[in-house]
């Protein structure tokens, strides 16, 4: 299901929590704890012993040096030569840091477009991070994890972000798209605009396991990025600032796997040997 814009002026409608995501200030409360469980999350993910790894989730994203820093191999596709000098925004317990020079591995930028991956050998990568929702704002999602599937090698793993149904449903919402939001929870496809003109695709738990399944890989978990609101952050947070530590370490013992209470669904999967 493809949805068009409301005609409704932005300006004349009002704002729902879906707009913290479409723009998010990096820097907020809710969004240094968002990052700080991302960290945590890849942290967790990223193999035992250097590995060789493709990065597909943009120059912004810092979990590319964490992999970096813990003696990894890798190439991080970037879209354009000049996104090779942008430097990602760290953060240390959701705090904005200066980046920190790798101690032990390397990072080779290469451009190109992270949906064709033709440029690489097959079975070349002991893994692929596809973070920061990359696969959702590639629409063909199904040829994308085909080619991530192809240049893992037997036993290679692939981390993998996407936006949720839920917030796509919000988005619906706040553009005053009522009548495609009822039928948004069973549509096979659902794509939403974004107030920037972008599209995204939104998944549900049970489409994204199946479109891994369908490119050959196994799945090993999947789950919310984060299954406490911003809301319930931000007043935490308010009320004691020291408590992100305590914030990021409830999150990652949360056993909730409903995707409907997350935005983004995170999924690690596994090329069978």
């Amino acid at each position: 299901m493809h949805v068009q814009p409301s005609s409704t002026p932005a300006a004349d409608r009002p704002r729902s929590p879906a707009a913290q995501f479409s723009a998010p200030d990096r820097l907020s409360d809710y969004w240094r704890f968002y990052w700080a469980v991302a960290e945590a999350q890849i942290g967790g993910w990223l193999p035992s012993a250097p590995a060789r790894l493709l990065d597909l989730s943009s120059p912004d994203f810092q979990g590319t040096h964490r992999a970096v820093a813990s003696g990894h191999d890798v190439v991080t596709l970037l879209p354009s030569p000049d996104m090779a000098m942008r430097r990602p925004l760290t953060l240390v317990n959701g705090r904005a840091v200066p980046p920190r020079p790798a101690r032990r591995g390397r990072m080779c930028p290469v451009v190109g477009d992270s949906a064709l991956m033709r440029a690489f050998a097959s079975e070349s990568f002991d893994g692929v991070i596809a973070d920061n929702r990359v696969l959702s704002r590639q629409l063909a999602t199904e040829a994308s994890l085909a080619e991530i599937t192809r240049v893992l090698r037997p036993g290679g793993r692939v981390l993998a972000c996407v936006d949720s149904v839920v917030l796509g449903m919000a988005l619906l919402a706040e553009q005053d798209c009522w009548p495609e939001l009822s039928h948004a929870p069973s549509a096979d496809v659902l794509l939403v605009p974004w107030p920037d003109g972008s599209i995204t695709r939104c998944f549900t738990a049970e489409q994204l396991t199946e479109c891994l399944a369908d490119a050959g890989l196994e799945l090993e978990w999947l789950k919310p990025r984060t299954v406490l609101s911003a809301s319930t952050v931000e007043m935490m947070l308010t009320r004691d600032p020291r408590s992100m530590g305590r914030l990021v370490e409830m999150e990652l013992r949360a056993t909730e796997s409903d995707d409907y209470v997350g935005v983004h669904l995170v999924a690690s999967a596994r090329k069978p040997d």
